[in-house]
């Protein structure tokens, strides 16, 4: 039996533990794995993409790992590569999802004592006294590994932690040495992840999802608001049925996922406040801020019901939403309990009760249905075209399979409103506060789902942010057609409403002076994303007036289809 460097064996230990996919930026800390990876036959797992970038290429990890629920592994250099990877494990922390980021970890050993000791000057510079402080603030757990004897344990640990709800982000460190260390084969022992693997969030006991039941079908007006229930494709059609056997609203806020289909008669939008004005019962479902305070002065008045696979916050120093009675338990299992309790207690004056409810919905539902087509209809000029109208074209052309990444930031209600998804899977989002998600996001829904579009809609900041050229490289190489949607106001509107908000008459205000413009406005000024693209084989658009928009919108899809990446600039209403 040949013996192995350690090297041999996280790559075999990564396999173990379902990783599909390495998204990889290497550095002189990996030789060993690269050494391992060259007799590599073809097909075997996991396969490694390189990717130019450690931002897309966390974002491209998580954005896998929302479509599947299966954490993949990111692969970075020393501290270099977790620094840029940092932003990535924020979101992706805030957002709940999986993903074991490795990191190359420099030479301890100075004066060749052992395979990997330092050789080179960089070893020195990349060793700083506590690496894993980068990311520390945003992942499950940490751990340096310290012998390949332990490799493949160490690497279940990590995908039991990540997978473990609520889920997100690991981090280990991969020494130098030790991966180059050679280890005695026949010492080497797997762990299977029935006896090691991940703990999933349950139901509830009988009688709470029987006291839920029982408190709606004794409200006059229930309200649920729900973010991220959606990332199980089970839930939304269950809080459907809930929703119209109960006459529940449901308010989706900020959502990161389709929590609901958004044609549904109990969908009551993306703002909670005004939907909550006379409600007297609340559900809190998979939700970290149902509703700002300032906006919702009838919530103190109501009785709510929090279920959450993370109903303790525990990753927010403050949370302030007060719950009657608290749940943490997978929503998707409590929807299906309560459901069927509803069912076991509902008569026949119920029913009619409810059915009076559901039917006063007509009204409200076809007036903001008709608020949304008027601001579709609003084309806007040149330089200025109407950002709902983008969105409003881009839906008639979009199928209803097709998937939706947002991260419009200030325009994010025109792609939520004008981009009605119905089918779960179709919509995905940020949670995190860090701009750049949307590019790698968008390739790793793609490379999950390669049969089905991946459209992301980005503003000009956060195009910047996403690091294009890697995005658009990495779509290039490895054959992800998507199609990013640059909506460009010129600037960072959301820094703009920040201050008025503050200082609504103060000198800022006063003299339009926001520190938020990204163009001067000199005549000889050169703006187009769309080059970006074009540089690395996309089909680029680039669009000033709003006569064009359907055509250019088709040509793109016709390259994505084709199997060609796509951007399409278009400037709309500057901020």
């Amino acid at each position: 039996m040949t013996d192995h460097t350690t090297a041999h064996h996280v790559l075999r230990g990564l396999d173990e533990i379902g990783i599909d996919y390495v998204f990889a930026n290497l550095g002189t800390d990996h030789v060993s794995l690269i050494e391992d990876m060259a007799d590599w036959e073809e097909g075997r797992r996991p396969t490694v993409l390189l990717v130019p970038h450690e931002n897309v290429a966390m974002h491209m990890a998580g954005g896998y790992a929302m479509a599947t629920r299966r954490g993949q592994a990111v692969l970075v250099h020393v501290d270099a590569g977790t620094a840029n990877a940092a932003m990535g494990a924020h979101n992706l922390f805030r957002g709940r999802i999986p993903v074991l980021l490795l990191a190359g970890k420099a030479p301890f050993a100075l004066h060749g004592e052992l395979p990997g000791a330092r050789d080179n000057y960089v070893h020195y510079v990349q060793d700083p006294f506590d690496i894993a402080s980068v990311v520390r603030p945003y992942v499950k757990w940490e751990y340096t590994l310290p012998s390949g004897y332990v490799a493949k344990e160490a690497l279940r640990r990590a995908q039991a932690v990540m997978e473990s709800d609520p889920p997100g982000p690991v981090y280990m460190t991969l020494p130098r040495e030790v991966l180059a260390e050679t280890v005695e084969t026949p010492r080497i022992r797997s762990f299977g992840a029935e006896g090691y693997g991940p703990v999933r969030a349950g139901g509830v006991a009988p009688e709470v999802a029987a006291e839920i039941a029982t408190a709606l079908l004794a409200a006059e007006k229930p309200v649920a608001v729900a973010s991220y229930l959606g990332r199980d494709s089970e839930a939304p059609p269950l809080l459907e049925a809930l929703a119209r056997e109960t006459g529940m609203r449901v308010v989706e806020a900020n959502p990161t996922y389709l929590n609901i289909d958004r044609a549904s008669p109990a969908f009551a939008g993306f703002e909670a406040g005004p939907v909550l004005a006379g409600a007297d019962l609340g559900l809190l479902l998979d939700v970290d801020v149902p509703f700002l305070h300032g906006q919702a002065p009838d919530a103190d008045a109501m009785r709510w019901i929090q279920v959450d696979m993370d109903a303790g916050k525990r990753a927010f120093p403050m949370w302030g939403f007060r719950t009657d009675l608290r749940c943490e338990a997978d929503t998707a299992t409590v929807l299906r309990q309560v459901l069927e309790a509803v069912r076991g207690r509902t008569d026949e004056a119920a029913r009619a009760r409810i059915a009076g409810r559901v039917a006063g919905w007509d009204a409200p539902n076809a007036s903001r249905r008709d608020r949304i087509a008027g601001a579709g209809l609003s084309l806007g000029g040149e330089d200025a075209i109407g950002p709902d109208a983008v969105c409003a074209a881009l839906a008639r052309q979009l199928r209803p399979e097709d998937v939706v990444v947002n991260e419009a930031i200030r325009n994010t209600g025109a792609v939520l409103n004008q981009l009605a998804r119905s089918l779960p899977g179709t919509y995905f989002a940020n949670a995190g506060g860090g701009l750049g998600f949307s590019g790698g996001a968008a390739l790793g829904l793609k490379l999950a789902g390669p049969d089905r579009r991946v459209v992301a809609l980005v503003g000009d900041g956060t195009f910047h942010f996403s690091a294009p050229d890697s995005v658009f490289a990495t779509a290039q190489q490895y054959g992800l057609p998507i199609l990013v949607v640059v909506l460009d106001n010129r600037g960072w509107s959301a820094v703009k409403q920040a201050t008025l908000r503050m200082y609504p008459k103060g000198r800022a205000a006063e003299t339009d002076r926001f520190q938020s413009r990204l163009e001067s406005g000199r005549q000889d000024e050169v703006r187009r994303f769309d080059r970006i693209a074009e540089a690395f084989g996309a089909h680029g658009e680039y669009l000033r007036e709003p006569a064009g928009l359907d055509q250019a919108i088709a040509r793109c899809l016709a390259a994505i289809d084709g199997g060609r990446a796509a951007l399409l600039h278009v400037r709309v209403t500057p901020l």
